[in-house]
């Protein structure tokens, strides 16, 4: 226990933070656990765990009580992504983009209304989607070419969105599209379309090398009609919206990615000291012992940086540096660790009979999106470099 008046390290976690770590990592190992397989082969989540997410309060941890959330801090949003994550980074993101991007920008941005309207239901059962990227504007975000016309007290929105997390699944879409495209990046707006809405309609699940249960979709929005009242914070200012939700998801995707490195380790560990070779457990082998050291290492760098980051956050302190390098980092080390798991295991790491195999597979998409590792570096130089 830290000594009073003495600041407590970043790893060190409150009483009510382990007990929320632990709630999260059993449901994780006994609810998640049995269906990974099943999920990732079908590219399908089981309703029935996203009831359960809900049941437990996953899915609306930083949601006020007064709207029937959690009440949570940011940092309890990171270490539920991370907890389940270490299972299944497909489930991971789904609730990571539910709780960091979707809910995080309705209680920063909407208005009392909104809330009232959105908020208990994202708490209760329903799924959000976070809406920017397009064919032609990827890590380029603010060159989007979706188009929203205002017509009345009603907007007409015309476009498509792609690669799209949660789509299949989700009933509340916050969509981001311009009102001017010779404005630039001021005229980008916010919306909240819901699913249903006239002129909106799903196009491509996307077949995917990794997170497959995770529904990646088109969105398709041919004169689609919201009510001007869906506009989320001011016309013209969701630019703002757009970055200041991605830099808290990058800490987010950072407790994914170590979340599933923390996944892989285990798996190795635990294979290294039951699999025997030569007479005996290939933790035996100075080698292996060393392999696994710096995985772990590694592994421990990284929790170092993603709590830093979200302490930061909660603490109101700027964050996004360390933001962009939690990600950066925690996106090397998921892919090398899972990679270096598949050859702790052998020829048995290659095949879908064990779990390595999968988090292997699910790694490489840390260093794509919110923000791709190039991204992420060119934001570390400008914030640590200055004007060049």
């Amino acid at each position: 226990m830290a000594q009073p008046g003495r600041t407590a390290a970043l790893t060190q976690l409150s009483g009510d933070e382990r007990m929320f770590r632990d709630t999260v990592r059993q449901f994780a190992t006994e609810q998640i656990g049995p269906l990974v397989r099943g999920m990732d082969e079908a590219q399908q989540m089981d309703a029935a765990l996203i009831q359960k997410l809900f049941a437990l309060g996953l899915m609306g941890i930083q949601i006020p009580e007064e709207y029937g959330g959690a009440g949570g801090s940011f940092f309890e949003a990171i270490l539920a992504v991370e907890e389940v994550s270490a299972v299944d980074p497909a489930v991971g993101v789904l609730v990571d983009v539910q709780n960091t991007l979707c809910i995080y920008a309705l209680v920063r941005w909407a208005t009392e209304a909104q809330r009232q309207e959105y908020l208990p239901r994202l708490a209760k059962d329903t799924i959000g989607a976070y809406a920017l990227s397009e064919a032609v504007s990827g890590s380029d975000a603010f060159a989007l070419q979706m188009r929203a016309e205002r017509r009345g007290d009603e907007y007409v929105l015309n476009g498509q969105k792609l690669w799209i997390t949660n789509a299949k699944e989700a009933g509340l879409f916050l969509v981001f599209a311009t009102l001017d495209p010779a404005a630039g990046y001021k005229g980008i707006t916010a919306f909240l379309v819901e699913r249903g809405a006239v002129g909106f309609s799903l196009g491509k699940k996307e077949d995917k090398l990794g997170i497959r249960a995770s529904s990646t979709c088109e969105l398709i929005f041919s004169d689609c009609v919201v009510p001007a009242s869906q506009v989320l914070g001011e016309p013209g200012k969701g630019y703002k919206i757009a970055i200041e939700t991605l830099n808290e998801g990058r800490i987010g995707i950072g407790s994914q990615m170590l979340g599933l490195a923390e996944g892989a380790w285990g798996h190795a560990a635990k294979w290294a000291k039951e699999r025997k070779q030569f007479g005996k457990a290939l933790v035996e082998f100075q080698a292996m012992q060393f392999q696994l050291a710096e995985m772990a290492t590694e592994i421990e760098a990284a929790r170092l940086l993603v709590y830093n980051a979200a302490r930061l956050k909660d603490a109101g302190f700027d964050f996004l540096k360390e933001a962009a390098m939690c990600k950066y980092f925690t996106s090397q080390v998921a892919e090398r660790v899972a990679s270096l798991a598949v050859e702790v295991f052998g020829g048995s790491g290659f095949v879908k009979d064990y779990p390595v195999e999968k988090l292997y597979r699910d790694a490489k998409i840390g260093k794509i999106y919110e923000g791709t590792s190039f991204m992420q570096l060119a934001t570390i130089a400008k914030l640590t470099l200055g004007k060049i």
